[in-house]
């Protein structure tokens, strides 16, 4: 069975030449924080974040492959995936057999693990989970760009 990639972020993604991911945890449930592209989205400021919470978490990466290693065919997704820099949730194939080592795993997968996948300017974010949200944290100091 071949991989099939569902795009997920519409209206938002993140900053292209900076996003600075991060993550923290609580238990089994996973953020993954970054700047929201503001150059492409103009309902954001350039210092607004996008979060996305993973519920369920089990395992998750955030390591190579970067923009450059997938233009380059580096990444096990270069030549199957639609685009760079978008959010997918992945079924079918997910190419394990070629996948990095680096995995954090934080409990066993449950029978409604999904498979996420974010690619970020210098990362790849991966993670196995229930389910997942996205919020927005806006600078309270900034107030939001007009539209011209």
């Amino acid at each position: 069975m071949s991989t099939v990639f569902t795009r997920l972020n519409s209206g938002w993604n993140a900053e292209p030449n900076a996003p600075e991911p991060y993550i923290t945890r609580d238990g089994r449930t996973l953020f993954l924080g970054f700047f929201l592209n503001a150059f492409q989205y103009p309902q954001f400021n350039e210092e607004d974040k996008g979060i996305l919470r993973f519920e369920g978490c089990s395992r998750y990466r955030l390591g190579p492959a970067n923009d450059e290693g997938w233009y380059l065919g580096q990444c096990r997704f270069s030549r199957v995936a639609p685009a760079w820099g978008e959010f997918y949730e992945l079924a079918g194939d997910l190419l394990l057999d070629r996948a990095p080592n680096d995995w954090i795993v934080l409990s066993e997968p449950t029978g409604k693990t999904r498979h996420f996948l974010f690619y970020l300017r210098d990362n790849t974010f991966e993670c196995d989970a229930e389910g997942w949200s996205f919020s927005v944290f806006q600078n309270p100091a900034l107030k939001p760009r007009s539209t011209p």
